[in-house]
């Protein structure tokens, strides 16, 4: 069900360095395959507005909605979210609170600052006017996803929060997640999905608002619409399918690293699970524990085929390889469970999440801790970060010369100005003196 490889040499290191490097591409491929189609429907919802999201939404979603019926009223939401179970409900409470404690941490402050001859530098950071937030609906629903987007947004003062979700539930959206929400501070939801509902946030129609940040994850299809508008408005990342990494050495426990890559893979076919450790013994071990638990799971079949096309348990020559490889992966999740976690996590560089210790399974970040779970995949982690409410604001530049401050700057800066053969700065600059 996963492939066991062992690093011996420079060239058995090369090989496994190959294959974790193309198995990054051939996803990459995948994706490739499929813009032709997105870009159709964007361009439609584009040109058609509101008549396209509907011919869409029926087609794809097998639902008929005029375009009036888009967007939920208050009393449809209060009608499903009094079916939700208030104990379900408490537990959102909970994770909201930690949610928004964690990301309220985030802000910066605006700044200014004078100098003694009048001159003033500084930044102004606020909120965008209005964000988008998609949230998937088709094989699962996951009202952590609505929390996890839209709590950020709601810390970053953002006034208008529009969520999007297709229409996967009785023609609707699960009580859930509309009970997730509301929680969050969503001020706007629409019955609408795919790459219709990101074109129509992206561009505006007549019942859809136009936004200027769209997060959320979402299939193939929502993920190339997103990168297809990202010209015209903000996106989170382009996600790809969930990914793990594992580092652990001979104090583990094979039980918990086994169910940590048996956890990843439950979210689809296309999930990566890896294993980086220099035990020969719990390599083993690991390998017959996942092939036991993945058996008793209710998603056995997507768990097998994600584990068979990109699970991997690597024995490696020793814990600084296995950091080495994780940062070439830059994996979504990092779980790091070894002796001395603390110690392993300072020599890592790439990492969307880091779960220190065996008692940090990747489900508590997913839900619970605080920590955004919106993070960069695809070895994005080398150069991208997690979600965070200052995603959701803007820096304004603030500059303002004294008369004093411009004469004795201004020859430095007409210099550099005719150094680029831009004559009209200089000037702009000298007619003032």
């Amino acid at each position: 069900m996963v492939t066991l490889l062992e690093i011996t040499d420079e060239v058995s290191a090369a090989g496994v360095v190959d294959r974790l490097t193309q198995s990054g591409a051939a996803a990459q491929a995948d994706e490739e395959q499929k813009p032709r189609a997105v870009a159709e429907i964007v361009d439609a919802v584009k040109t058609r507005g509101d008549e396209a999201v509907a011919e869409f939404t029926q087609r794809f979603d097998g639902v008929i909605l005029r375009p009036k019926q888009f967007e939920l009223t208050p009393k449809e939401i209060d009608r499903e979210v009094a079916k939700v179970d208030p104990a379900l409900i408490a537990v959102l409470t909970r994770a909201h609170a930690n949610i928004k404690a964690f990301h309220a941490k985030h802000l910066r402050q605006s700044w200014e600052e004078s100098a003694d001859d009048g001159t003033v530098l500084g930044q102004r950071l606020t909120p965008i006017e209005r964000a988008g937030v998609y949230v998937p609906g088709g094989k699962a629903f996951y009202p952590s996803s609505v929390l996890m987007n839209i709590t950020p947004a709601s810390v970053a003062g953002v006034k208008e929060i529009v969520m999007v979700s297709p229409p996967s539930f009785e023609g609707g959206i699960q009580p859930v997640v509309l009970a997730a929400a509301r929680l969050a501070g969503a001020t706007r939801v629409f019955r609408i999905g795919g790459a219709q509902a990101v074109a129509a946030l992206a561009y505006g129609t007549r019942h859809v608002p136009q936004v200027l940040k769209i997060t959320g994850p979402g299939n193939i299809y929502v993920a190339l619409a997103k990168r297809l508008v990202k010209s015209v408005v903000d996106i989170d990342s382009e996600a790809g399918p969930s990914e793990v990494v594992v580092i652990a050495d001979d104090r583990a426990n094979p039980v918990c690293v086994a169910a940590e890559m048996i956890a990843q893979a439950e979210h689809d076919e296309e999930a990566m699970s890896i294993l980086l450790t220099p035990s020969k013994n719990l390599a083993g071990e690991v390998v017959q524990q996942i092939e036991e638990q993945a058996a008793a799971q209710p998603r056995r079949a997507i768990i097998e085929q994600s584990l068979l096309s990109r699970g991997l348990v690597i024995v490696v020559r020793d814990i600084e390889e296995a950091v080495r490889l994780s940062d070439l992966i830059a994996p979504e999740h990092l779980s790091i469970q070894t002796e001395f976690p603390r110690k392993v996590f300072d020599k890592v560089r790439n990492a969307g999440a880091v779960m220190l210790g065996a008692s940090t399974p990747v489900a508590v970040g997913d839900y619970y801790a605080g920590p955004n779970h919106i993070l960069p995949t695809g070895r994005r982690a080398r150069f991208s970060s997690p979600l965070t409410a200052e995603g959701f604001r803007k820096v304004t530049s603030v500059i303002g010369y004294s008369q004093e401050r411009l004469r004795r700057d201004a020859e430095d800066i007409c210099m550099l100005a005719r150094a680029e053969g831009l004559e009209a700065h200089a000037a702009a600059v000298e007619v003032r003196l």
